[in-house]
């Protein structure tokens, strides 16, 4: 475990400059850290009901940055530096970007920009074709957040406490919103407002046009965690070991969750139906809390850390461990229906797009789980990067 997981901090998309051709990705894509804009957790496509490995990647060192999948390809950082392109049906590569540091900032895909941020504090937007660098920006410290996208505008956090908001035509500074302490977690958006919780134990509420700040809530507690919206309400663990549902649009709390039997803290970002808000703690286990009174629906014990952050895709949670497995949930009982034993620690959450279901492990490797046309199981081998 590397002790930096300890701290908390954020998150992008991205438009268009003019004369670009304009590339968007199909309905069912996941073109960021939790796959929308609300990070909101939540798979558009369908997956098969029954998963055989199509195909493993293996990086150089530990993978904590969650995929992108979009057109056909999935995108994923590394610590060993090198931003991949990997083809999503035979898993071979496409293309690699070499940064000079370790990139566990997600990837964001937005129009035919890839955007990113590296432990160096570069955050790059590549041509997502080819992966050619189209420009970067140089914050004071390291990225862990991934981007967030509106209109012609990235936002992400950095380790040196800021907000940041550049023109995605240009990498161009439009503002900056300073906050009191790191920013670990991704930015949500919605209605003009970038949502994030920081390290200085608020959840800040910003006006995207210029970088003002509306409103701050206490939590209680510093969050490394991201956002995730649904409406007017917000739902961000903390590492004062709680849960929270806050009304962001009037700065109020709405409830709080802790285990009532162990005090640990939630690191993992929350996925959220109109029902539900499923999350992981380090008290090994997956939460399922009421939406409306932050009661708990069900608890799934695992044998270590839940820092991976859960995916919803139809009555199914797919979240990963750092007991080294890969789990399947029933959305409803929260029963185990599949797991997958990957044999490292599972710190990046999953990503669910064209079928697949994609993410990273702590030794390196890309898995792709899916149906294969025709049949078969037998899984194409592990590749070694050239």
């Amino acid at each position: 475990m590397h002790s930096r997981w300890f701290i908390v901090f954020f998150f992008c998309s991205a438009s268009l400059s003019q004369g670009q051709e304009k590339v968007s990705p199909g309905a069912d894509a996941w073109p960021m850290f939790r796959g929308n804009s609300m990070l909101t957790g939540v798979a558009t496509g369908k997956l098969p009901d029954k998963f055989e490995v199509l195909w493993r990647y293996e990086t150089k060192e530990s993978i904590q940055s969650s995929a992108a999948i979009v057109d056909g390809t999935v995108y994923v950082g590394s610590d060993d530096g090198f931003l991949y392109a990997l083809d999503r049906v035979s898993g071979s590569l496409r293309w690699k970007f070499e940064t000079a540091a370790g990139i566990r900032s997600s990837p964001t895909v937005h129009g035919d920009l890839v955007l990113f941020g590296n432990e160096d504090g570069l955050f790059c937007a590549l041509d997502r074709r080819g992966g050619r660098k189209r420009w970067s920006y140089k914050v004071e410290a390291e990225i862990i957040s991934s981007a967030n996208c509106a209109d012609d505008r990235v936002v992400f956090g950095s380790y040196d406490g800021s907000l940041y908001c550049l023109a995605l035509s240009s990498g161009k500074l439009l503002w900056k919103f300073e906050t009191e302490s790191r920013i670990h977690g991704t930015p949500s958006i919605s209605g003009g407002h970038v949502i994030v919780a920081g390290c200085d134990e608020l959840l800040h509420v910003v006006r995207l046009a210029d970088g003002t700040a509306e409103r701050a809530v206490r939590m209680g507690g510093v969050s490394g965690a991201s956002a995730a919206l649904s409406g007017d309400r917000v739902f961000v663990g903390t590492f004062g070991n709680q849960v929270l549902g806050i009304n962001w649009k009037k700065g109020v709390g709405l409830w709080t969750y802790e285990n009532p039997d162990r005090q640990f803290p939630f690191f993992s970002s929350a996925a959220v139906t109109d029902r539900l808000v499923v999350i992981g703690g380090r008290d090994r286990s997956v939460h399922a809390l009421d939406i409306e009174t932050g009661k708990a629906r069900w608890v799934f014990p695992t044998q270590a850390r839940v820092e991976s952050s859960p995916v919803i895709a139809g009555e199914r949670v797919l979240v990963g461990s750092s007991d080294g497995n890969l789990y399947e949930l029933d959305l409803a009982t929260g029963r185990e229906r599949w797991k997958y034993e990957a044999g490292a620690p599972i710190l990046a959450s999953p990503a669910v797009a064209e079928g697949c279901l994609v993410f990273g492990t702590d030794d390196g490797i890309v898995y792709c789980f899916g149906n294969r046309p025709g049949g078969g199981t037998k899984p194409v081998g592990v590749e070694n990067p050239p």
